[in-house]
């Protein structure tokens, strides 16, 4: 047995030996592979006879010459493990240094207080939009935007209307599709926001080609921008940020963001502490499929409901349509937690609010007891304030039944709209009949109902009244009085009510304003 395995090896030897070949003198070693069939129709470079395919080039292995590292750049393996370093590392915007800088420096560093809250709130986001930033290759500088905008304050609105961390006024939101509705203002939600923020700036520098003038741009407005540029042009005066004529605001707008810049740079050098930010993600995005109270959806995640809202900011109302907010941002460890806090749930319901649509024009008392709500409740959750009628069409949040199984629909939950108009307060008002004046002619004159006008004094619809008759009417708070200031002249009791009715006019609305045509609205404040 040993002998037949020993002649087995030492055929084999001579097999593989026999393999081997040589090649003429003055030819080049080759080494191939074998050639497989071609599928059909697909051309097969080595068919040609006498070819195959070379696992190497021509001439076998040669030695690789050596690389000179040096002048190369070196990125380390380990990234930064502060989010602050990560945000130096992508400084990229030209520096800016006058007074106003200078002015700012020595504004944010005697506030610490101020640098701590905000810097505490914007642990929360910042790992998002650097990522963001970093995706579109833009200056980090910009993550650092939102301190001057609103402190990194989602919730923060200015006095002109413009909400959210990044500060968008209706319109401009609306540009950049974030929608405003019953139910939810994107311009406060983390994700959209910033989408649309960086969308923003991404086109004024490619309009204006210099992150200075871009940012002026994002606070005075692109329009504003541009024609201080043209008439700097035609002035044969320069045209950077420095050069042009702008409003306070705007001048200190970018000195207000290079102070910010420097002092992240350098907290030492202005003592001032920036709390540690890891580098790694704060929140994630966690899928909704029903309708979901608010206060159980951070129950559920075991979050403080002030943190919940810090995340998910856009959603002013006490629920979460799924079909208008699909997802929800979560603190990174308690998304598993909501997941699973979900599905164990026992309750009777996720959502006790659901939407209602008027279907005529009634007052807020009268819409509240369809549902078994107080008018104060209805009010509060629907922010109607003072003396107002809720007009048909109008989306409310109301009451949930338990009979109520479906949530709230698409269409609802992306147009809902809320839509007031003043109540109209009548008083009661005593006028003068005139000559063959009636029920019917006075309830024209006055805009009445003849019905009503019969009803308020006694008498048949077709009754015809005395000249001289004293005749009750209601009339809007406004008329009474223009009917009780009215002369008593012979023209007057002739045409009894007629500077009443010039009185009860509606006044001409002042001019509307029409939305602009498909351009960036200006951004001011």
């Amino acid at each position: 047995m040993t002998h037949f395995l020993k002649s087995a090896a030492l055929l084999l030897c001579l097999v593989l030996v026999g393999c081997a070949s040589t090649t003429p003198s003055g030819q080049t070693d080759t080494y191939t592979l074998a050639t497989t069939p071609s599928a059909p129709g697909v051309r097969n470079d080595n068919s040609a006879p006498g070819l195959r395919n070379p696992i190497y080039p021509s001439g076998g292995l040669r030695a690789l010459p050596s690389l000179t590292l040096s002048s190369l750049p070196v990125h380390a393996l380990t990234p930064p493990a502060n989010m602050w370093d990560r945000i130096r590392l992508g400084f990229a915007m030209p520096d800016l240094d006058n007074d106003l800088v200078r002015d700012r420096e020595q504004w944010y560093a005697t506030r610490p207080d101020y640098v701590q809250r905000m810097t505490d709130r914007g642990g929360k986001y910042l790992f998002y939009i650097v990522e963001e930033l970093e995706r579109r290759g833009m200056p980090t500088e910009l993550a650092l935007l939102p301190f001057i905008e609103s402190a990194f304050n989602p919730q923060a609105v200015s006095s002109a209307r413009a909400a959210g961390m990044w500060q968008f006024m209706p319109a401009t939101g609306k540009y950049f599709e974030l929608k405003q509705n019953m139910f939810r203002d994107e311009r406060r939600d983390v994700l959209a926001s910033t989408r649309a923020a960086l969308d923003y700036l991404q086109r004024l520098y490619g309009m204006f080609g210099d992150w200075h003038l871009a940012l002026a741009a994002y606070n005075w407005g692109e329009g504003s921008v541009s024609r201080a540029i043209a008439k700097n042009k035609k002035l044969g005066l320069g045209t950077s940020y420095l050069d042009l004529k702008m409003p306070m605001e705007t001048q200190f707008y970018v000195p207000k963001l290079q102070a910010v810049k420097n002092i992240v740079a350098d907290p030492d050098k202005f003592n001032t502490f920036l709390p540690a930010i890891g580098n790694h993600p704060y929140f994630q995005t966690v899928e909704i499929r029903r309708d979901i109270d608010v206060a159980l959806a951070a129950k559920l995640a075991e979050v403080p409901l002030s943190d919940f809202r810090a995340l998910n900011p856009s959603a002013s109302k006490p629920v979460l349509l799924a079909a208008g907010t699909p997802t929800i941002l979560l603190p990174w460890d308690n998304a598993e937690v909501f997941q699973a806090n979900l599905e164990a749930y026992g309750g009777s319901g996720l959502a006790s609010w659901t939407a209602w649509i008027a279907p005529t024009t009634l007052k807020p008392a009268d819409a509240a007891s369809r549902f078994n709500m107080s008018e104060n409740e209805l009010r509060e959750v629907n922010n109607i304030k003072g003396r107002m009628l809720i007009r048909a069409g109008s989306t409310l949040l109301v009451r949930r039944d338990s009979s109520v199984l479906n949530d709230v629909s698409n269409h609802v939950a992306d147009n809902g709209q809320l839509s007031l108009a003043p109540e109209v307060v009548l008083r009661k008002t005593s006028v003068k009949a005139g000559k063959k004046d009636s029920v019917a002619s006075l309830a024209k004159r006055y805009g009445l109902n003849a019905a009503e006008v019969a009803r308020w004094n006694n008498v048949s619809a077709s009754a015809v009244f005395k000249a001289g008759q004293k005749v009750v009417v209601y009339l809007p708070a406004r008329a009474s009085r223009a009917v009780r200031a009215a002369p008593s002249s012979k023209a007057a009791r002739s045409s009894p009510g007629s500077s009443a009715k010039k009185a009860a006019k509606v006044p001409a609305r002042k001019k509307a304003v029409v939305a602009p045509k498909k351009t960036a609205p200006a951004k001011k404040k």
